[in-house]
């Protein structure tokens, strides 16, 4: 596991960060099968299942749709959200850890291949936001996306730990 460095430009520090918090929900999945991957804790309803596939759908939102504009990728581009706004989190109980973390892999993957070509933190997405109308800055989505990792990891964190006594992850 390699750590952030201490000191870099932005951009790597940012990269950096978001790689470390992909890392580690990466670790906090690691060797589960399907029914432990599936399995609540109540009260929540959330999964580690589907933590995976909804930041695999949170890769490809922020970082194909709204940065590069592009369509969004299989198996997102036919979901009606409007019908189900958690679909991303339900339908994981019916798909195989592989392909979930073969889903998530793909998907950082394709942000990263965007991120590549991005020389400006202050360059605008093609998208807006839908909040407003206003313009996104790569550095915005870059510190979103370190948010939103952040914030499922101390998520997994406790669903590990109740899943299989695992922690330190």
């Amino acid at each position: 596991m390699s750590e952030p460095p201490l000191a870099a430009d932005e951009a790597t520090m940012l990269r950096a960060f978001l790689d470390d918090q992909r890392a580690t929900l990466v670790r906090q999945t690691d060797g589960l099968d399907a029914e432990q991957l599936g399995r609540r804790v109540p009260p929540t309803t959330m999964t580690l299942g589907g933590m995976l596939k909804h930041l695999a759908y949170v890769e490809d939102w922020w970082f194909g749709v709204t940065l590069a504009g592009a369509p969004p990728h299989p198996p997102f581009e036919q979901v009606d959200w409007r019908r189900n706004r958690d679909w991303d989190w339900t339908s994981a109980a019916d798909d195989d850890p592989a392909a979930l973390r073969r889903l998530l892999r793909e998907a950082i993957d394709r942000s990263d291949a965007i991120l590549d070509g991005v020389t400006d933190l202050d360059a605008f997405a093609a998208r807006r936001h839908r909040r407003g109308g206003e313009g996104i800055s790569v550095r915005w989505i870059l510190i979103h996306m370190i948010e939103e990792y952040a914030r499922h990891c101390g998520h997994a964190d406790l669903l590990r730990e109740a899943i299989d006594g695992t922690t330190g992850l």
